[in-house]
């Protein structure tokens, strides 16, 4: 089992308590701002890192009788890992069988065998492991959802390939097994944003060819002029997945916005120069399928009559 640092967590009533403090005087102190109630029986000071889910799982773990693993939706938030299309308004556990019953209204209640070594300490939680996350996730959630999950971990090195497919099949025919063999398969470190995870499953969807990942452009002479997102060389086409941040306030290196527009041009024009066709698309593009399948349609047709 290994352990992550973290943050601290909320101030429990009955510590509250037993440090001398009554209700009453932390009613007060909420409504002078001094506390923020988190949950009944759970505070959170105003200038507290933790938010949304995360608070709520550490509030909910603090208060349980008996103990679970924090797993599923909850422990890919604690892993930090990002979740798409996807929420839970109950915090999701799991305990070893012959463990029963469903949870209640703040616990989602799992029942499976969790060997010691699919298990982490985050945030003074116990928590299932970043690739039996992964794995849980891939077995519950919707294909897209899951691989944007899986492209993180594996991307971010929390897990690799290898150790999916290991923990998959040491858990034998449970359900959503093989709902988790294809989205294992599918999902690839290369991929680099939650943008670029949601376009392969769209291309994937549209039954368009698989593009290489974060391919690198060159000159004749072998020199980088850069890399794309995706890259189809036999059909000579670009592609690139266009969010917002790279253009925003957290642009590459501090440049402006103009900056960086200046200098994706000049780039996106010197690979048009050696026959390359580009097609871009944003997060707006992705809720349109037949968009970005026509835009590439016809950059790949443009791309074999320059072949």
């Amino acid at each position: 089992m290994s352990e992550i640092s973290g943050a601290t967590g909320p101030l429990r009533r009955v510590d509250a308590l037993a440090q001398g403090l009554s209700d009453g005087e932390l009613a007060r102190m909420v409504r002078r701002g001094e506390l923020r109630r988190l949950q009944r029986g759970s505070y959170l000071s105003p200038g507290s890192s933790l938010t949304g889910h995360r608070a709520a799982v550490l509030a909910t773990v603090a208060e349980l009788r008996r103990p679970g693993v924090v797993s599923h939706l909850s422990a890919a938030v604690l892993h930090g890992l990002p979740l798409w299309g996807t929420s839970s308004p109950r915090v999701h556990l799991t305990r070893n069988p012959p463990a029963a019953g469903s949870g209640s209204s703040r616990v989602h209640l799992h029942v499976a065998r969790l060997p010691d070594e699919q298990l982490a300490i985050v945030d003074g939680v116990l928590t299932t492991d970043a690739t039996r996350t992964v794995v849980d996730l891939a077995r519950t959630l919707p294909f897209e959802s899951a691989v944007v999950a899986a492209d993180a971990a594996l991307a971010w090195g929390l897990t690799s390939a290898g150790s999916l497919t290991g923990c998959l099949k040491t858990m034998g025919s449970v359900p959503g097994s093989r709902r988790a063999a294809r989205v294992l398969a599918f999902a690839d470190g290369d991929s680099e944003s939650v943008g670029e995870s949601r376009s392969r499953v769209l291309l994937h969807r549209l039954g368009l060819p698989a593009p290489a990942l974060q391919y690198r452009v060159r000159r004749p002479d072998g020199s980088l002029i850069g890399r794309c997102d995706f890259g189809w060389e036999d059909l000579g086409t670009l592609g690139e997945f266009d969010g917002r941040v790279k253009y925003g306030a957290n642009a590459p290196s501090g440049r402006s916005p103009a900056d960086v527009v200046f200098v994706e041009k000049v780039r996106e024009d010197e690979m048009r120069d050696l026959g390359w066709q580009m097609a871009r698309w944003t997060w707006a593009d992705l809720s349109t399928p037949a968009v970005v399948a026509d835009r590439l349609r016809r950059a790949f047709a443009r791309g074999r009559r320059s072949r």
